[in-house]
């Protein structure tokens, strides 16, 4: 094709709102998008084009955003499968008796549960499943106390099914219907809307245990001492 040819075919399309590359497209050719300006310079654009340009661009932000998300989800998944692997090889010598699986329960009591002078016996409470679940395989490994003999209370926000949490909660941690307490909303929620998406409340699980309570704390206490770390109470 001539070149004086295919300068007035790219001015024709170029008049009917076609973008450079679909130009190229079109015409199956190779010549750089600033030739294809410059030869186009004077061309009156139709009135629809820019909004034209505006969907194009939406389109290309969000396909990039797509693809970004791709490789950053990629990228977490590896660094994730490297954790596990790191996490495998410094949990496989760790033997699952009952002496070191009390100091893990010891350690996860500190951080979540009921302190001695607060409240006499076994108390934690969570709103993630798992750290619960953990909680109480932990306390039937060490001390052999069974769901049915914990008893529970969810706190919950106002505009929450009480019922639904609450199955949720027994099919979660195999505490019977019957050993729930009957509670009520926090009332500073009302009006409010729950944002966090499933979110199922805080999961508030007791029994009688001050003696475990007690040796939790020992556990702990111990171990300060053994690490050089001692409690706010020693120094006074």
């Amino acid at each position: 094709m001539r070149r004086i040819e295919l300068k007035k075919q790219i001015r024709k399309l170029r008049g009917r709102g076609k973008t450079y590359s679909e130009i190229q497209k079109t015409l199956n050719i190779k010549i750089p998008k600033s030739t294809l300006s410059n030869w186009c310079k004077d061309v009156e654009l139709p009135t629809w084009y820019k909004d034209k340009i505006a969907e194009l661009n939406d389109k290309n932000s969000r396909r990039a955003l797509k693809i970004a998300w791709t490789i950053n989800e990629k990228k977490r998944e590896d660094f994730l499968k490297s954790l596990e692997s790191e996490a495998i090889k410094t949990t496989s010598s760790l033997s699952l008796n009952r002496e070191n699986l009390k100091i893990v329960l010891a350690a996860l009591y500190l951080g979540e549960g009921a302190k001695w002078k607060s409240h006499s016996g076994l108390m934690l409470g969570n709103s993630d499943p798992n750290i619960i679940l953990f909680y109480l395989k932990l306390l039937e490994k060490c001390y052999d106390v069974k769901p049915y003999q914990m008893k529970c209370r969810i706190s919950f926000r106002a505009d929450q099914d009480i019922r639904k949490l609450e199955a949720f909660w027994s099919k979660v941690t195999k505490i019977p219907y019957e050993n729930f307490y009957k509670t009520k909303p926090d009332p500073r929620t009302i009006g409010k809307k729950t944002l966090k998406t499933g979110y199922k409340g805080v999961c508030v699980v007791t029994c009688k245990g001050a003696n475990i309570q007690l040796e939790l704390e020992q556990i702990i206490n111990v171990l300060m001492k053994r690490l050089g770390a001692h409690s706010l109470e020693e120094k006074r």
